[in-house]
């Protein structure tokens, strides 16, 4: 999806991965536009855009762009016929990445290797999540250009980059090995008494949550989290009704504020005091 950072030469230890935190996630939508008209009126941000065969895809940044155009992002391209809406993948940045040392890591431990062709890939987990990886210089896609899209009216709340995002699995135990190997068995958080979920720890204080999927539902990348700078509540929770989403309880998590977007994607925003 995004430009092909240039691959590493093998290294003895492709795995885990010397991280450097979450960088952007993708969603796929009926309606690209409308879509990215929601979102730019929810955050302060800049649209990007770049034409993908018959469709546009847009680029919500999560920040300024820099000259390295090394800034994080959530990517909104069209979905396929009868798709449902939902999160595509979510991307990780590595130090190094060894694609062929990684390959062979995850086969000899009974994993499935990379999909795709050429400079791109996705790497499914052991229920086919996708994680998409590259290594600095990687940043926005050059191809991506400022959106001449029409918004009407401004964005309410600053963001700074991903937060987390949360995996659905079929079974935690299973997802376990994968995700250790993938990122160390040292980034996995311990647990908290009567938490369900799993956390492993990333660089630049973003997070992987593993969280079994409720019953009768497939695995999925559940919901994301973008980091932001302090708001008023009362304000963005008037703009997403102006809008027409569905603000969701939050009470387990008083900083953090939870909704539907307009195609029904959880997103929740966290806020913080610093970009750090």
């Amino acid at each position: 999806m995004m430009g092909a950072a240039a691959l590493a030469q093998p290294s003895a230890a492709a795995l885990p991965l010397d991280n450097l935190g979450l960088e952007h996630l993708d969603i796929v939508v009926p309606d690209p536009a409308a879509s990215a008209r929601f979102y730019a009126r929810v955050f302060k941000t800049t649209l990007h855009q770049q034409p993908i065969r018959d469709t546009i895809r847009y680029f919500v940044l999560l920040g300024d762009l820099p000259a390295d155009r090394q800034v994080g992002y959530i990517a909104i391209g069209a979905a396929a016929a009868g798709r449902t809406p939902s999160i595509g993948h979510y991307c990780t940045l590595a130090k190094v990445y060894d694609r062929a040392g990684m390959g062979r890591a995850l086969e000899a431990a009974g994993f499935a290797g990379i999909r795709g062709a050429g400079g791109l890939g996705m790497w499914p987990d052991p229920d086919g999540l996708e994680l998409q990886l590259f290594q600095p210089p990687a940043g926005l896609v050059t191809a991506a250009v400022k959106s001449s899209l029409p918004v009407e009216g401004d964005g309410v709340v600053t963001p700074i980059g991903v937060d987390h995002v949360m995996l659905l699995v079929s079974d935690i135990e299973r997802s376990l090995p994968y995700y250790r190997l993938v990122y160390g068995a040292q980034a996995e958080a311990p647990r908290r008494p009567g938490d369900a979920r799993v956390w492993f720890n990333l660089e630049r204080g973003t997070r992987i949550g593993l969280q079994k999927a409720p019953s009768g539902e497939m695995p999925r990348i559940g919901h994301y989290a973008i980091k932001v700078a302090r708001f008023d509540r009362n304000a963005v929770i008037a703009r997403l009704q102006q809008l027409g989403a569905k603000v969701l309880d939050s009470a387990d998590e008083p900083d953090v504020l939870r909704f539907l977007d307009d195609n029904g994607i959880v997103v929740e925003l966290v806020q913080v005091t610093s970009n750090k």
